[in-house]
């Protein structure tokens, strides 16, 4: 068997406030999930976001704790054109969501921005500005 990554795995202090926030990327939760220790979105290609809780990490590591400051991976998040960049960036604003850096056109093509997650986890949002 060959290696392969398959997933990205999330520890998150509030699963309602994470779900709410991935779930305006798109992405599907089963109904219910906000009182799971552990859920996971298919993401295409057999690939997944999984999403554990706090309390799930520390019932395998006992010691376990955040790290001192928030926002150590980042993920970046493909829309269909530059408006979908603009309006998901403002509904994830409008719903709370700490906005980064504001939708601009990058000097690298594309209409780009970048958000926090509840957690401080970085997320790029990114539209070719060719169409």
């Amino acid at each position: 068997m060959t290696l392969r990554l398959d997933a990205i795995g999330l520890v998150v202090a509030d699963m309602t406030a994470s779900l709410a926030f991935y779930r305006g990327l798109g992405l599907e939760f089963p109904d219910g999930a906000e009182r799971a220790p552990h859920v996971e979105a298919e993401l295409g290609g057999g690939f997944r976001l999984m999403l554990d809780t706090e309390e799930t990490v520390r019932s395998f590591q006992p010691g376990w704790q955040p790290p001192a400051s928030a926002g150590r991976i980042g993920l970046a998040v493909r829309c269909p054109d530059p408006a979908t960049v603009d309006a998901t960036y403002a509904a994830l604003v409008a719903a709370g969501a700490h906005g980064e850096t504001k939708p601009f056109d990058a000097p690298w093509g594309q209409r780009y921005a970048s958000i926090h997650d509840p957690d401080g986890n970085g997320v790029d949002l990114y539209a070719a500005l060719d169409g």
